[in-house]
């Protein structure tokens, strides 16, 4: 008898030690709040998919925590960047959701830049931000040559400098020689949508993923159109609409589009943790940042948003960011000169 209660009792504290181990409170995060910090507005491409994820992501996290959205708009996501990197804890319960553009800036010198890039923890993408400029109807400017006839600089919308707005109208210029006239300090394609449809702007360069779906209506009116693709292969439902790189004339145009766009596609939507994270939580996050993205339930949802899904792991964020340390100073130099001058 006095064997069996000691074998009971030697079973109940290893139970209770590992229900309270550190690798436990590490991992679980059981009635704990989760937030992602979008750096856009509301209404914008982000925002949509961050919000998305979000009402899926805490079922498949240990402990299941509440996930809530929070937007902290500025500088083109850059507030936010700087805010995930010098003030957020690195517990694992902030993950943050803003321009990857804005790692190309830190390798440039941008101003404002208060982080390093290499030492964020990568979650995973849902998709990259493969780039078209969309226009509308009322700015007369419905095909390229219709473009390169303009006698006045055609207003596109921005963010601000470093952010995908910014940098694909700023190098279509460039590459192409358009009359182009980037519009800055919009709060997120929310605000440049309201902007366009008060004629303010004739439009803007942003990702075909979100403006297929954010500006669904006035695509499907005819009240807009894209007029140019900065992608590598155009998209199915775009064949007739030109691609960039096969308007330029020279190398150099192309090396811009390739290197200054398509390149940093992959890397412009990514959600990411503090450095310092502690790596078990870490690699749970990306697990279920992936398990989410293959959630029926999500799926169901995005299908019907017309969300597309491109997704990216975290490991492969991570050699993007790194591999922007091996850009030979000459082209970088040529970049800086077009995206900050």
């Amino acid at each position: 008898m006095i064997r069996q209660r000691f074998a009971l009792l030697a079973v109940s504290f290893a139970l209770a030690f590992m229900t309270n181990s550190p690798a436990r409170a590490q991992t679980s995060f059981e009635g704990k709040t989760m937030r992602i910090i979008v750096g856009f507005a509301a209404g914008g491409g982000y925002d949509t998919y961050a919000r998305a994820i979000g009402r899926h992501l805490g079922k498949h996290i240990p402990g299941n925590p509440t996930v809530l959205v929070d937007n902290m708009t500025g500088a083109g996501s850059l507030i936010s960047a700087n805010y995930l990197y010098k003030v957020a804890k690195p517990d694992g319960l902030t993950l943050g959701h803003f321009s990857g553009g804005l790692f190309m800036g830190q390798v440039l010198g941008q101003p404002g830049v208060e982080f390093d890039a290499r030492k964020f923890e990568f979650i995973g993408a849902a998709l990259g931000e493969d780039v078209v400029c969309g226009l509308t109807k009322a700015s007369g400017i419905t095909s390229v040559e219709r473009w390169m006839a303009s006698k006045t600089p055609v207003k596109l919308g921005g963010n601000s400098p470093g952010v995908t707005p910014d940098n694909a109208a700023r190098i279509v210029k460039a590459a192409l020689g358009l009359p182009i006239q980037v519009i800055t300090g919009h709060k997120g394609t929310s605000a440049i949508r309201l902007a366009i449809d008060s004629g303010e702007l004739a439009g803007a360069c942003w990702s075909w993923e979100s403006m297929k779906v954010t500006w669904r209506n006035a695509l499907q009116t005819g009240d807009a159109a894209v007029v140019i693709q900065v992608v590598a292969k155009p998209f199915p439902d775009l064949r007739n609409v030109p691609l960039a790189i096969n308007l330029a004339k020279t190398d150099e145009a192309r090396r811009l589009i390739k290197l200054g766009v398509q390149d940093a596609a992959a890397y412009a939507r990514p959600f990411v943790l503090s450095p310092g994270t502690p790596k078990e939580r870490v690699e749970l996050l990306r697990k279920a940042f992936q398990d989410t993205l293959k959630d029926k339930a999500f799926l169901a949802e995005a299908d019907k948003a017309g969300l597309m899904l491109d997704p990216l792991s975290g490991e492969e964020l991570t050699k993007m960011v790194v591999d922007l340390g091996t850009l030979d100073s000459a082209f970088l130099a040529k970049l800086k000169g077009i995206l900050y001058d």
